[in-house]
């Protein structure tokens, strides 16, 4: 795999043929010898008759005993040296195919990393999985097709020349018949374009139905509606499978064709050829040699007929990848070419107001967490608008740069699968005091000792085997792990108990000092922590302040973080120096002290 170790180079997606082009083009030395190999061991094919007829004429019928063992010798060096060509056919158009597979998947994968958010809005991820997956196996199966596709075409012309030697009416015979078996499954080809499309839509989106069900099997479960899903999803399958069969009816036919129209042309040139060796026109020899050139013909016809059935997946398969690739990340403005600020600076949203003072903790309160998640999208550059960063537009900085200094963490960021080490230090490995500091600060100490093998444990894609309160845990000791300038997080303690939540307060604040943070949330165990609290209504910025000069001067932000239970200072009963669950700072340092602090550092430790 010489050629594709530099990378899989710039694919040409104008058209499906260009891509199977370039596809062809990047590897031509072993397309080259794939294609010498296929064209020497069909024509290989085509020696042996004639060598049995000389052997027949010449030794057999004449009884020269030394000159049939002769030419019986050249048959069996001919076998030997055809059955060489064929392993090496194989071998090289296996590469050939593997080649192409990798390559493909390779500038798959690129472009889904370009795409980055962009791709979940444009494509499901059934097609991802199927573009990915099936359709970049059947674009390698075609290129297999440069083998014996071309040495089909050279066996059929030296046949033809041999024909010539015995009879011109048998030569014309099979000149003209074998490309009327092409012609005949022609219209065949078009129609299982068109049918094997379809179908290859129809799968990418049940395949996205599918990974959905998967997904939110326990959600489906909780309201019910597990078998609404499992009914749609069966009538999306009985869909396919009509489908299917139409596809597999025009394959049938083409199959069926390949192997007997052949069939027929042989028996129709074998009954010519005996007529004409009844007549004396022909030896005995040469009618064998006949019927050894028409039985070898049925090779590259099929060839050339499952060729044309291979391009025809191929140019549909082809099509899709070319679209995939052809899509373009959603525009965020600007050029992207400006330097981010040198030194921390102030993030800014001129829709909402807000300002997130650098080295800070920044909470944003809204009574639609919608509105805080579009202004943290805004800050994080995943939606257009005139954000900055110090002095710069954000949408004039480098991407890249913003996505290595600015992090946005939320609770629907992928998990992948893999041991739990990996999931939280990617993508940079951590050492294991630095993952056991990651897991304290997100209170997550006790997912890694509950599981056999500690941050060995192997975790499903999407932290299936975990709870909600577990995952988001496992997500926000990521990103704390990631330890970026700006850490954007949205709503990090949604879906843990009061106690944990209190803890994780405590903690974050600890874990980011002099770091810029920024929170969504309404829970005042963590806006008490925050150093100011910008208080949202109908997107905008009403007022800001501490927690506790909020809930003293603004009804409405105390009646939505308190939930509607105040104390007569309009303070939250049950919270003032205590947490929502009555639990003092000096309570968690004390059981932190007592050994619910940060772990013993060490993987062993945290098992």
């Amino acid at each position: 795999m010489r050629e594709s170790n530099s990378g899989p180079g710039t694919p040409d997606i104008r058209s499906a043929g260009r891509y199977l082009w370039w596809l062809i083009t990047s590897q031509r030395r072993r397309i080259t010898a794939g294609a010498l190999y296929g064209s020497a061991w069909m024509v290989c094919l085509a020696l042996p008759p004639y060598l049995l007829s000389r052997a027949i004429d010449d030794g057999l019928e004449q009884r020269q005993w030394p000159i049939l063992v002769g030419w019986v010798g050249a048959l069996l060096g001919v076998g030997v040296l055809d059955a060489w060509l064929s392993i090496m056919r194989h071998r090289t158009m296996t590469r050939v195919r593997m080649d192409a597979a990798f390559r493909s998947v390779q500038v798959v994968v690129r472009q889904a990393t370009r795409l980055g958010g962009t791709l979940q809005r444009r494509v499901t991820a059934g097609e991802v999985v199927t573009v990915g997956f099936r359709d970049v196996g059947v674009i390698a199966q075609t290129l297999t097709i440069m083998g014996p596709g071309v040495g089909a075409v050279l066996a059929y012309v030296v046949v033809a020349a041999l024909l010539l030697t015995v009879s011109p009416l048998l030569a014309a015979v099979v000149l003209l018949g074998v490309p009327l078996l092409a012609v005949a499954v022609g219209p065949l080809l078009g129609r299982l374009q068109g049918v094997e499309s379809t179908y290859r839509d129809q799968q990418g989106r049940l395949a996205a139905r599918f990974t959905d069900i998967v997904g939110g099997l326990r959600v489906l479960n909780g309201v019910g509606g597990k078998e609404v899903y499992a009914e749609r999803y069966r009538r999306g399958s009985r869909t396919l499978r009509a489908q299917g069969y139409r596809v597999g009816a025009v394959t049938s036919w083409i199959q069926a064709l390949g192997v007997g129209l052949p069939a027929l042309f042989l028996g129709a040139v074998v009954w010519l050829a005996a007529r004409m060796a009844a007549q004396g026109a022909i030896t005995v020899g040469e009618l064998v040699a006949v019927y050894g050139y028409t039985a070898v013909l049925v090779v590259p016809v099929s060839s050339l007929i499952e060729s044309g059935d291979d391009l025809s997946r191929g140019l549909v398969a082809a099509r899709r990848v070319v679209r995939f690739l052809a899509m373009e990340p959603d525009s965020l403005g600007g050029d992207g070419t400006s330097d981010p600020p040198a030194r921390p600076a102030a993030l800014r949203d001129p829709a909402s107001g807000v300002e997130v003072t650098p080295g800070r903790l920044t909470a944003l309160v809204s009574a639609r967490p919608a509105e805080s998640a579009t202004v943290v999208d805004r800050l994080g550059r995943f939606a257009e608008s005139a954000a900055t960063w110090g002095e710069i537009r954000l949408d004039e900085i480098d991407l890249t740069q913003v996505r290595r200094r600015i992090l946005v963490a939320d609770n629907e960021a992928d998990l992948f699968a893999g041991p739990l080490h990996e999931v939280i230090s990617a993508p940079r490995d951590r050492d294991d005091e630095a993952i056991a500091r990651g897991l304290h600060a997100a209170m997550a100490q006790d997912i890694v000792r509950a599981l056999p093998d500690g941050l060995d444990s192997p975790v499903d894609a999407q932290g299936r085997t975990l709870s909600g309160g577990q995952r988001q845990r496992i997500r926000l000791a990521r990103a704390l792990l990631a330890d970026p300038e700006i850490l954007l997080a949205v709503e990090p303690t949604s879906a843990v108990d009061a106690h944990t939540e209190a803890a994780v307060a405590a903690r974050l604040h600890m874990a980011r000092s002099g770091r810029t943070t920024v929170v969504t949330s309404t829970s005042p165990l963590l806006l008490d922590r925050a150093d100011t609290v910008r208080f949202l209504v109908d997107g905008r910025v009403a007022d800001s302040g501490s927690h506790r000069e909020l809930l003293a001067r603004q009804p409405d932000y105390r009646l939505l973080v308190s939930r509607g239970t105040t104390d007569g200072d309009g303070v939250r009963a049950g919270h003032g120096e205590h947490g929502r669950d009555g639990v003092r700072d000096e309570d968690l340092e004390d059981r932190d002290r007592a050994g619910e602090g940060p772990a013993p550092m060490g993987r062993e430790a945290l098992r």
